[in-house]
């Protein structure tokens, strides 16, 4: 038996016609099996990609796994805001609801730099794009409550450190320290959002998806390290198509309908307690993220606009 069968605890059999969803990252690995498995119960899927021909792919892929032809991809480059904007502004503009939006890219090997944004580069993938994306389409969320949001994590987070002061800021942390902050910032983001949005409908999760068998860790300078910590991936991890049941099971089921704001790892809550628990750095870290993503008096919702 493997070690693994915990993970039988994320099926569900919710059917979702009619629903629609947004997996950012959804051009493989763990997006791309989310995407089939809830393209498969009749959602209109909606996936993001940053190249055309790899997009066109995913949706045949999707398509012929679900038999659903009612499959979008969208293009977007995270290390660019306008072009998270312009994801927005076109999401809100083409569809009239969206029930569900799962925030997976993610991406390790970025490099330590600015952006033109004058953002971290791995910050930014990993971490900004996806408050800047759910920030502008919480509006439409809400038109469409009860909807739900899914930040995907990684057990990375508990080595990580947020200080919004200087999160920011280049060649101070390593690589592997950059992505483990930024995942940690996901899940922060995930229990002020739930807070902030109370009573709207519309529900905030984080989830870290397990260990996975995949070369995860690639762009690590150290060969022997590097093939070690793989190969460990490989013998104790699941497949892509066991982890991507848990990011399904939070979009869908409704067992977890009143636990917004928690942090989920093998479907069960995990860790919240201790995520949750500075709620200063939680606000300073939204409002930090606000100010360095120059969210404009049309974007704010949750502050006072200019007249």
């Amino acid at each position: 038996m493997s070690l693994l069968n915990v993970f039988n605890k994320c099926e569900t059999n919710v059917q979702s016609d009619g629903k629609v969803a947004m997996i950012t990252g959804g051009t493989s690995g763990l997006g791309l099996e989310a995407a089939k498995y809830l393209a498969s119960r009749g959602t209109k899927v909606i996936i993001t990609g940053r190249r055309k021909d790899k997009l066109d792919n995913a949706i045949e892929v999707i398509s012929k796994f679900s038999r659903n032809s009612n499959v979008v991809g969208r293009l977007v480059d995270y290390g660019n805001l306008t072009s998270v904007r312009d994801l927005a502004t076109e999401t809100i503009a083409m569809e009239p609801k969206l029930d569900i939006l799962i925030n997976n890219v993610g991406a390790i090997g970025v490099e330590d730099k600015l952006t033109p944004d004058n953002l971290n580069a791995m910050m930014q993938v990993n971490y900004f794009g996806a408050f800047l994306l759910t920030y502008l389409l919480f509006p439409l969320l809400k038109l469409s409550a009860p909807s739900r949001v899914i930040n995907v994590s990684s057990l990375a987070s508990i080595l990580g450190h947020v200080n919004p002061d200087y999160m920011n800021n280049v060649n101070v942390y390593s690589n592997f320290g950059l992505y483990s902050n930024a995942k940690l910032a996901n899940i922060l983001f995930a229990v002020e959002m739930s807070k902030r949005t109370e009573g709207s409908g519309v529900s905030v999760y984080s989830l870290d998806p397990g260990l996975i068998k995949t070369d995860f860790f690639r762009y690590l300078d150290n060969v022997i390290l590097k093939k070690f910590l793989n190969s460990l991936l490989h013998i104790f991890g699941q497949t892509i198509s066991e982890a991507a049941k848990a990011p399904v099971y939070l979009a869908l089921d409704p067992n977890v309908k009143n636990y917004s704001g928690k942090n989920f790892r093998s479907c069960s809550e995990f860790g919240t307690e201790w995520y949750a628990r500075d709620q200063a750095l939680n606000r300073k870290l939204w409002e930090k993220s606000k100010e360095l993503l120059k969210i404009s008096p049309d974007e704010e919702w949750d502050g006072p606009k200019e007249t």
